[in-house]
């Protein structure tokens, strides 16, 4: 199983970019997959997660209101939208699938992550 997050790279604050986590390995249409982030020195923050068929959605306080996650279960690929970029937003972004008992902290599978970076 993979997950494989791009889309990152340098926006200045106010500014948007899309997020793209292509799974593969197997379907993870019936599973919870998330967002996650972490910034140099801090902890890893929760950002957002959606149920398998994308009725249901959690996001972080930080960025509620700002970003958006989707998926499509035909690509088997998880988005995550992010509007009205801050410089706090930069951080390595990371997707995650198969929530077990939290969908805020505790999924099996995780990927790789790509690095956001938003200037003042």
């Amino acid at each position: 199983v993979q997950l494989q997050a791009s889309g990152g790279g340098f926006e200045q604050a106010g500014g948007s970019l899309r997020l793209s986590c292509a799974a593969s390995g197997r379907s993870f249409s019936r599973s919870v997959m998330g967002w996650f982030r972490q910034a140099p020195g801090q902890e890893r923050e929760f950002v957002a997660a959606v149920t398998g068929g994308g009725l249901n959605t959690w996001y972080g306080d930080s960025v509620m209101g700002r970003f958006t996650i989707s998926r499509d279960n035909a690509k088997n690929t998880l988005y995550l939208q992010m509007n009205s970029l801050k410089p706090e937003d930069t951080a390595v972004y990371r997707c995650a699938a198969d929530s077990g008992v939290s969908v805020y902290s505790d999924y099996r599978y995780w990927g790789q992550g790509t690095q956001v970076t938003v200037s003042s």
